[in-house]
């Protein structure tokens, strides 16, 4: 492994995981306020998408970078307030199936709207080409856009939550809500506002993942497993355990992505002869490559046996 090589792939597994820790970060603020699990959350970040292609065409990329969200945001809050907020009181597994529902039925009205195939949701001027040469090797603005958006976007939801009052009456609603509502709050108001600010937040990763990867149906289907997978690793609840979980996820599928080595070419380099007749030797000819998909889901299981709570977290539910 040369020094090229790790420097590159850092930097793209902290820009990959940074874009995780943005769908991640909303689906863990609406969890640790309202213990749901939103399965649409992807769907919200596919429309962020969508809708920034749509209002780049009219009002270009830069206001649609603002608009998008706000509309993904104010969708979210239509949703919890008259379709989520009516199942709550029937349990966890009602609200799980209304957003199940939802997922799929966004996914059927995206293809009614903008067909199946792909749409050419484009890098705007100032976001295209190199950003700077690294050992010969280009590392695009693009990417470096997506890191500069996830850590001021860490950074405000931060300073919302500990600094502001706003964020007091939030935290203070996850652990006593009737306190809150006796202190003259509206709590089903701020329910109403976390869920849309957390659906907010894919929107925006939608907005600045559609253009450097790819916007098409299935999009939200491709890190809907992997934005879960990052939640319970980092800890239910827990949004320092979502950053770290998502760097480390990030981290580990793009190095084992560009990593083509085999068990037998490690055993080999450490001297030991590997044989037809080893046990499993098809198994040990697969390179880090092939299996780097199915490692985050390792990751899971292992997080699961070993420590249930996640990284960070501390949700007992």
């Amino acid at each position: 492994m040369n020094l090229e090589f790790f420097v590159i792939s850092l930097l793209n597994g902290i820009s990959y995981g940074l874009l995780l820790f943005m769908l991640s970060s909303g689906l863990t603020l609406i969890f640790s306020m309202m213990g749901v699990l939103n399965f649409a959350h992807t769907s919200f970040y596919m429309l962020g998408a969508y809708f920034a292609y749509t209002l780049s065409g009219v009002i270009g990329f830069w206001p649609a970078l603002v608009a998008a969200p706000l509309l993904i945001g104010a969708l979210g809050a239509l949703f919890e307030r008259y379709a989520l907020r009516r199942v709550h009181k029937f349990g966890h597994v009602p609200e799980l199936l209304v957003t199940f529902g939802l997922s799929y039925l966004v996914l059927e009205v995206v293809q009614l709207v903008w067909g199946r195939s792909t749409v050419p949701y484009g890098l705007p001027a100032q976001l295209q080409g190199p950003l700077f040469t690294l050992y010969g090797t280009q590392f695009p603005k693009s990417r470096s856009f997506i890191m500069l958006v996830a850590v001021l976007m860490l950074l405000s939801v931060w300073l919302l939550l500990t600094r502001t009052r706003i964020g007091l009456v939030i935290q203070a609603a996850l652990k006593h809500p009737h306190m809150v509502e006796a202190l003259g709050h509206n709590v089903p108001r701020v329910f109403m506002l976390v869920f849309g600010g957390g659906c907010a937040l894919a929107g925006l990763a939608g907005v600045i993942g559609g253009n450097t990867y790819v916007t098409e149906p299935a999009m939200a289907a491709s890190v809907g497993s992997i934005i879960f997978v990052v939640v319970v690793v980092g800890g239910m609840g827990s949004l320092a355990g979502a950053f770290l979980a998502s760097l480390l996820i990030g981290l580990v599928q793009t190095f084992a992505v560009a990593l083509d080595y085999s068990l037998v070419h490690a055993f080999t380099r450490l001297g030991v002869q590997v044989t037809e007749q080893t046990f499993g030797y098809p198994v040990l000819r697969l390179t880090i490559s092939q299996v780097a998909p199915i490692l985050p889901y390792l990751f899971l299981v292992l997080i699961l046996i070993f420590r249930p709570k996640g990284l960070l977290g501390t949700r007992e539910d």
